[in-house]
């Protein structure tokens, strides 16, 4: 076999068509990955020795691209090209298929066909799965969801044709069993999340269990490149993973894509995408490079900054919070911020008036405003005859710059109530100091920290943690808020390059 007609065989072009599909199974480009491989000891790819894994197979292309490179890597060592290929096929390079229809199209990838054991695979195998396998697994029903990953039971009960998306990897406490071995690296893009049978398409995050099920395999390198909510947000299970990582010093490198389609260029994934390197036998801080547009910033710091319990993915705000550190819980704006549901009635709730009545009360919800009963509100009651400032729980941009961050803050009158659509500021005994509250909002420098703590479109007051307490006998403007806090030049140059001016007296149009 000529070395030319081989490389023709692995053509990345259709790779790089399938890696912009859809954002239900995301597809890695191949440039992603060789990033990703770049991160690696390069003598890896020299040895005859080094195995790999990926876990998660989809289009094959992870295999495909470190095949790519110990076929280079190792022909000095295996001269001859059919040699070579079979021990690297054979000996180097598995996976585990997520689908029966990823498995045939990582084999086609890899071997040059869905069977290996065909006349037109370029590495025979006896079977016709090689080292891709993909095997079908059920979910583990405990009640509702599935024991292993928390999928609903209504969606994924299937009849036995259709995929049930119980990974394999994940569904085990036994991972170190599927190919009864040990692996050098394991790398791979897990899928994200599945149906959890709640309201309105509501999801469970699966990929951090990918990353902790490798992790038990103690491979020497990890690399995996997962959705960056983590970082700041999601759900319990979500706080526990990003505890378990912040605080993991083998962590050595973390690449972070605020933007997704900068590195799965048409895909939109809420909160940006990240790929980390987790380095065995080496401990220390992490080089975290972000990615905005065509401009990298890089840093060697540690995951978890002081009285942070998230990671901070902007180098350059580093030394901002630094200055602006709260001393105490206390000292936090978020002590300010209601739960969600401030008066117990949710997002959906329309059972109001358009018209005012005798008694009325005023209430803000998503489908506008509107008068309701006093005996209709359910808790904190002693709030509707208080002056207070309403703001947007949830609020999403899909710009890569110049965020706004919040949606328009409002003064609630005495008489007023919110649906679960706002949170509840306050309360205050004047309008002077909701306005004066507005206008500290209305900041670059209050929706700059907010937005370090957000990295979706949703919000709690958790997200505020970062937000100084101010006096608000007076209003704010940023020139003051950055004198007070000692920032320089090039820190605000920072902050109004990612937030853009809030203009109070316009309209919406812009949100």
């Amino acid at each position: 076999m000529a070395d030319d007609s081989y490389r023709v065989a692995y053509n990345p072009d259709v790779l790089s068509c399938l890696a912009n599909l859809s954002s239900d199974e995301v597809f890695t480009p191949p440039n992603l990955v060789n990033a990703m491989l770049d991160l690696l000891p390069q003598e890896l790819f020299y040895s005859t020795d080094t195995t790999f894994l990926d876990p998660v197979t989809k289009s094959g292309v992870f295999l495909r691209e470190i095949a790519k490179r110990l076929l280079d890597g190792l022909s000095d060592k295996i001269p001859d090209l059919q040699k070579r290929v079979d021990h690297i096929f054979h000996k180097q390079l598995y996976g585990i298929a997520i689908t029966e229809l990823t498995s045939l199209l990582a084999r086609r990838s890899v071997y040059c066909s869905k069977y290996p054991n065909s006349i037109y695979s370029v590495s025979h195998f006896d079977d016709a799965e090689g080292n891709i396998r993909f095997k079908k697994i059920q979910h583990t029903w405990r009640g509702d969801k599935c024991a292993f990953c928390g999928a609903s039971k209504t969606v994924y009960e299937r009849d036995e044709v259709l995929e049930t998306h119980a990974y394999e990897f994940i569904h085990t406490v036994h991972p170190e069993r599927i190919f009864a071995m040990k692996f050098d690296v394991i790398i791979g893009n897990p899928p994200y999340q599945l149906s959890d049978g709640g309201a309105k398409a509501s999801a469970k995050p699966i990929y951090h269990l990918f990353v902790q099920q490798a992790k038990k395999l103690r491979p020497r390198y990890l690399t995996m490149i997962i959705p960056s909510r983590w970082f700041a947000g999601g759900r319990s299970e979500l706080d526990i993973f990003r505890a378990e990582i912040l605080k993991d010093r083998h962590i050595r490198k973390l690449h972070d894509f605020p933007n997704a389609s900068d590195a799965f260029p048409g895909i939109d994934i809420s909160g940006g995408v990240n790929y980390f390197l987790w380095d065995r036998d080496n401990e220390g801080d992490a080089e975290i490079v972000t990615h905005i547009g065509d401009t990298i910033d890089a840093m060697t710091r540690p995951l978890l900054e002081k009285n942070s319990d998230i990671l901070i993915r902007y180098n350059k705000a580093i030394s901002i919070i630094r200055k602006t550190k709260i001393p105490d819980a206390k000292s936090s704006f978020s002590t300010m911020v209601s739960a969600s549901r401030p008066f117990g009635l949710r997002t959906f709730f329309r059972d109001f008036y358009k018209k005012t009545f005798n008694g009325a009360i005023k209430i803000y919800t998503s489908a506008g405003s509107g008068y309701i009963e006093r005996s209709q509100i359910e808790m904190n009651t002693d709030w509707i005859d208080k002056w207070k400032v309403f703001i947007a729980g949830a609020y999403g941009e899909r710009i890569t710059e110049n965020f706004w961050v919040t949606g328009k803050p409002f003064v609630g009158e005495p008489g007023s109530c919110c649906s679960e659509t706002y949170f509840l500021v306050g309360p205050f005994e004047s309008k002077e100091k909701c306005n004066n509250t507005i206008s500290y909002i209305a900041t670059r420098f209050f929706r700059f920290l907010v937005h370090l703590h957000k990295n979706t479109q949703h919000a709690t007051a958790k997200v505020y943690s970062f937000v100084p307490l101010q006096d608000f006998s007076k209003p704010w403007t940023d020139e003051e808020l950055y004198a007070k806090y000692g920032l320089t030049d090039e820190e605000i140059a920072f902050i109004e390059s990612m937030i853009r001016p809030m203009d109070l007296a316009g309209g919406d149009d812009d949100a």
